[in-house]
């Protein structure tokens, strides 16, 4: 009796692993994903000293300015 108890509870877990598992690891693919997306990198205008967004910057001579008055 006890033996069969054992086996139905290793089924279900077995059944658990199969099914459920798989979605678990692409969930956990997609939050490391959203994670990089929302990850940004700072960069310091040599001019005025701040740090601003690397996508917004403003790239000239290899640099990264801040706006266009720090850039003159």
């Amino acid at each position: 009796m006890i033996f069969k108890i054992l086996a139905f509870i290793f089924i279900l877990f077995l059944i658990y692993l199969i099914f459920f598992k798989k979605g678990r690891e692409t969930q956990i693919k997609q939050n490391e994903k959203s994670k990089s997306e929302l990850e940004d990198i700072m960069v310091e205008c040599p001019t005025c000293k701040t740090f601003v967004s690397k996508d917004e910057a403003i790239l000239s001579n290899g640099r990264y300015f801040c706006s266009k008055e720090c850039l003159k």
